[in-house]
């Protein structure tokens, strides 16, 4: 399939904003490159995942009160992917208290692994102010060499924003 159309298009719609200024961004070690509408801020940390601990590599900003994030990892265990993908959704939306998931469907793009886990959600959950968010992510991994990378791409904003949600996760490749 050709996502450069796809791409595109939700560029366009997400492009009615003047906050949002997209740009291409390749991902250090990530085998990946993302369309950000800000310029990141790049993190590391290690973290547990399968069982063993990985290093997660985070880039991440905000624009027109939207957070933007992209966090990759290579898993040591390629047979263990689908459940530390499983294991770091279930994770992500503990921390947010996200008890609704409003929907959620597979998710995969050229390059990716049909994984049962590789999954687009739309959540509500809470802040750790307290406030309400809305969680709209991918997770999805792909073979890198002899290695198999997870990915995990966000949009966290107050309301559902399709439009934007649909850019970024369009942008990824």
């Amino acid at each position: 399939m050709n996502r450069t159309l796809p791409w595109a298009a939700a560029l366009l719609l997400a492009a009615c904003s003047p906050a949002l200024n997209w740009r291409s961004v390749p991902l250090a070690g990530a085998a990946l490159t993302a369309t950000l509408p800000c310029k990141p801020d790049h993190a590391t940390r290690t973290v547990e995942m399968a069982g063993v601990p990985v290093e997660l590599a985070m880039a991440g900003c905000e624009a027109d009160s939207a957070t933007f994030a992209i966090s990759h990892a290579a898993l040591p265990d390629p047979a263990r992917a689908d459940v530390a993908l499983a294991h770091w959704r279930a994770a992500v939306l503990a921390r947010l208290e996200a008890a609704t998931v409003l929907s959620e469907q597979p998710f995969a793009f050229a390059g990716t692994l049909p994984l049962p886990s590789s999954v687009r959600l739309v959540a509500q959950g809470r802040r750790a102010d307290g406030t309400a968010v809305t969680v709209q992510g991918v997770w999805f991994a792909r073979a890198v060499g002899q290695e198999v990378r997870l990915y995990h791409a966000v949009v966290y904003t107050d309301k559902p924003r399709p439009d934007v949600a649909n850019a970024l996760f369009a942008g990824l490749d």
